[in-house]
């Protein structure tokens, strides 16, 4: 399993921060924020610093988890099975979140599970023991709105933590693409890029952001903006459902 330092802690709740960077602004970034933050551990061993995540992640067929992120409410839940690999092997780590938004608050609670679990609930749809709490209310959750794995996420990663006492994790996201699946490991899909030449910013922390980040972002003149990974998916893959904002009217 991943040392704990890589990743937020199980059941963490935090805000969230995120602004897209232009490759000039992204390397003035990454060098201010050198005096403070350190690389986390999956960053420090990655080829290039830049660790690979993809997601797999679950809406009803009619789109409701997409049209709850578009229509901004305020109350809601996304479900995704995660792993650290491009292949499926004995080693692949297989991790299974909910992340909920209550306001401004984002909660995030998740578990790693054995590959077999994985491959019982893609193919069978149940997993094999009901002990994790998490993975109950996953399930439930599935079934009561209907839900299939529908968008497979992917990017590469930095992260770091801060030097200090404060949780604050900080992590530049690169090459996001997307493509239609059901399962994380879909060898013949054809992935589409969300934004190119764009580096996601994301802050996550669970107080106030210390003084000299909040300086580093003025002083760049970053604008916080919405980047659903999920929903950005959903529009590359169904470009049918985008409708203008006239139509809704």
């Amino acid at each position: 399993m991943p040392e704990m330092d890589a990743l937020p802690d199980v059941g963490d709740w935090r805000f969230e921060y995120k602004y897209h960077l232009d490759f000039h602004q992204y390397y003035c970034i990454k060098a201010a924020i050198r005096p403070y933050m350190r690389a986390d551990v999956y960053t420090k061993k990655a080829p290039n610093k830049r660790y690979f995540v993809r997601s797999l992640y679950y809406d009803s067929l009619d789109f409701r988890s997409y049209q709850e992120k578009v229509y901004g409410n305020c109350d809601r839940t996304k479900l995704r099975i995660r792993t650290y690999s491009s292949h499926l092997d004995e080693n692949t780590e297989i991790r299974v979140e909910m992340k909920s938004r209550k306001g401004i608050i984002i909660e995030k609670h998740s578990t790693f599970i054995p590959l077999s679990f994985y491959q019982t609930y893609i193919k069978e749809g149940y997993w094999p023991i009901l002990e994790d709490k998490l993975l109950i209310e996953f399930d439930r959750t599935v079934r009561l709105k209907s839900l299939h794995p529908l968008i497979l996420v992917q990017y590469k990663r930095e992260g770091y933590r801060s030097n200090g006492r404060e949780n604050l994790r900080i992590t530049f996201d690169h090459e996001v693409e997307s493509t239609r699946s059901k399962s994380l490991f879909s060898y013949n899909s054809v992935f589409k890029t969300h934004k190119r030449g764009v580096v996601v910013l994301e802050i996550k922390c669970n107080k106030s952001q210390p003084y000299w980040l909040r300086q580093l972002i003025k002083t760049h003149g970053l604008r916080i903006v919405p980047n659903s990974k999920f929903a950005q998916g959903i529009e590359l893959s169904r470009p049918e459902i985008v409708l203008p904002m006239w139509s809704y009217a």
